[in-house]
């Protein structure tokens, strides 16, 4: 069982759910030390008082607010966990939304949810349930590490899910970035409509969707142990130049043909066809009148 990060319970309504919040995740990138070049020794961090000029115990070391140059507010773990608000002990939840509803650039890390003790087995499996045949998600508010946060609980094979959130003026307008202006063809984008087809799964397991960055950096690591050769480098492939756009998205739809073992009459059935333009039908009204009067109209004397 992961350690527990944080304890408190979720207030949903009158209901009240006591909680542990325990990662959800593992990073398993290799961690590197700092040391001295000269002669292998490792470099630490010492803290030390800028005023007595010597290093400090952690536990001489506090949390200060700096108000000005000449003055700090101290700040106890004490004041932090008596803070006015109703969040500080509880994950209070503030309403429910359809989970499309909220834009993937405010969820971030994940925690899971885990019930404390019997107590909160009824309330907790309750919340599961209600959430999961609901097709909604929690929005909830939470204090932690200083600060108050939005968060997000979801149902995961039956476990609650909390992430952590932004909030709406964390978020950069996205018109600060620079798009470019340019014409598309309909073949184009339909090339393109293509590509995505081809390159479309049912899921992400597969060889080719796993951590090559950091096998390939124990295999440094272990080769250098060893006093063996370092692995052999592959030559990148050169990314070519697009001069021709319907030419590379061509290609790229070959090559992912190749790779899934399909065939170009495969390609040829999944591009959109446009339908073709079709000339309006002209009436014969105008023809049969004309002919008419070159003959004279019945009950019309001909000239």
């Amino acid at each position: 069982m992961p350690r527990t990060i944080w304890s408190g319970a979720i207030s949903f309504g009158l209901v009240t759910v006591p909680i542990h919040v325990v990662g959800a995740t593992e990073d398993h990138s290799i961690q590197f030390h700092q040391y001295h070049l000269e002669d292998g020794g490792r470099v630490r961090v010492r803290k030390v008082c800028e005023l007595e000029g010597r290093e400090v115990a952690q536990s001489e070391i506090g949390k200060g607010y700096e108000y000005a140059k000449d003055q700090v507010v101290p700040v106890t773990d004490e004041d932090l966990a008596n803070l006015p608000l109703p969040t500080a002990k509880a994950i209070e939840i503030a309403g429910f939304v359809p989970l499309y509803s909220i834009d993937p650039i405010r969820i971030g890390d994940g925690y899971y949810l885990s019930p404390d003790g019997q107590v909160a087995a009824k309330p907790y499996k309750l919340l599961v349930q209600a959430l999961g045949r609901s097709s909604k998600v929690a929005v909830a508010k939470y204090a932690w590490s200083g600060r108050e946060r939005l968060g997000l609980i979801r149902v995961r094979d039956d476990v609650l899910v909390l992430h952590a959130m932004r909030w709406p003026d964390e978020i950069r307008d996205p018109g600060a970035v620079d798009t470019p202006n340019a014409d598309l063809s309909p073949d184009e984008i339909d090339s393109a409509l293509a590509l995505i087809d081809r390159m479309t799964r049912d899921d992400l397991a597969g060889d080719d969707l796993r951590d090559t960055y950091t096998d390939a950096l124990a295999k440094v690591i272990e080769a250098k142990r060893e006093e063996k050769p370092l692995p052999e480098v592959p030559e990148p492939e050169a990314p070519g130049k697009v001069l021709d756009l319907m030419a590379a998205l061509q290609e790229s739809v070959a090559k992912a043909q190749a790779s899934r073992g399909e065939t170009d009459a495969a390609f040829t059935s999944c591009r959109r066809r446009r339908p073709r333009r079709r000339r309006p039908r002209r009436s014969s009204r105008p023809r049969r009148r004309r002919r008419e009067l070159r003959r004279g109209s019945p009950g019309r004397p001909s000239r």
